[in-house]
């Protein structure tokens, strides 16, 4: 099936001399948090500001691209059970792979106010007294703002990034012939039970849990835009019934095969679709 214009948000192709293999493709990352919900396994979602530049006013999960910071040897001695080497070889990149688990991990906090982290001693960060919520309230607006970074969180609060406990789930590529172009690895995540997310109301301006299956109901149903890559991923979380089996299969996926879209041209430029390797005319189009 092919996936059109309208659900994936792709721009005409630009003129003005644009170059669509000029646009340097930027890493990024994206979390999954799923619970155990009343009714079944839930995710968390966030809808992104109408006024973006990229994605405005989809449903997506956490996530946004890599800053220098986080590939530095100094936060790389704050993840627990994960090495650079180890998440590299998970990754097939000669190295650097861990600085994707601390993007999904700072971006996490940045855009749903969920820090997946451990205190020194043992324990996940828990946001259920006033006065913890009331700090790493502020820690969120200054970290998104760029006061503190995030080694500078972990060490003022003796906290561990909890690396151990994210699992990488898909590998992503936009398409070319987008302005903004994205290398993005999806990861999946357990929600702190102690810790409520909620949107940033600035990059975000939504946010729900939901369960896969509704979420696509609604995708289907025009109520919520999402990408393809939010809509393959809402289908891997539907065999699953539990935050714990959902887990356990992303723990055996082992290297998750690198889509890349292409974008299908109608008259005067326009983009008219969508294609997904594997599905009829891929072979036809050209990146």
């Amino acid at each position: 099936m092919s996936l059109d214009r309208d659900v994936v948000g792709s721009n005409d192709r630009p003129g003005d001399g644009f170059d669509p293999r000029a646009v340097p493709l930027r890493d990024a990352a994206t979390v999954m948090l799923v619970r155990d919900g009343e009714a079944g396994l839930e995710v968390f979602m966030v809808r992104r500001t109408l006024s973006a530049t990229f994605a405005g006013g989809m449903y997506v999960f956490p996530g946004g691209a890599l800053d220098a910071a986080d590939a530095s040897a100094d936060v790389g001695r704050l993840c627990e059970g994960l090495t650079d080497r180890e998440a590299s070889a998970q990754l097939e990149v000669p190295a650097g792979g861990l600085a994707f688990w601390v993007a999904a991990i700072r971006e996490c906090f940045e855009e749903a106010g969920v820090l997946l982290a451990r205190r020194a001693g043992g324990g996940d960060v828990r946001f259920d007294d006033e006065g913890a919520q009331r700090r790493f309230h502020v820690s969120r607006r200054d970290l998104h703002a760029g006061r503190i970074g995030l080694v500078e969180l972990c060490e003022r609060d003796d906290l561990r990034l909890a690396t151990d406990a994210i699992r990488y789930v898909s590998h992503w590529v936009t398409p070319v012939g987008e302005r903004r172009r994205f290398d993005t690895r999806f990861f999946l995540a357990r929600a702190p039970q102690s810790q409520e997310p909620l949107h940033d109301d600035s990059e975000t301006i939504d946010s729900l849990w939901v369960g896969p299956a509704q979420a696509l109901e609604q995708f289907r149903a025009g109520e919520l835009g999402m990408y393809p890559p939010t809509v393959r991923n809402l289908e891997f979380l539907l065999g699953h019934t539990s935050a714990d089996a959902a887990l356990a299969a992303a723990a055996v996926i082992g290297v998750p095969p690198r889509i890349q879209p292409r974008l299908r041209f109608g008259d005067g430029g326009r983009v008219v679709g969508v294609v997904m390797p594997g599905e009829p005319g891929f072979d036809e189009l050209t990146d």
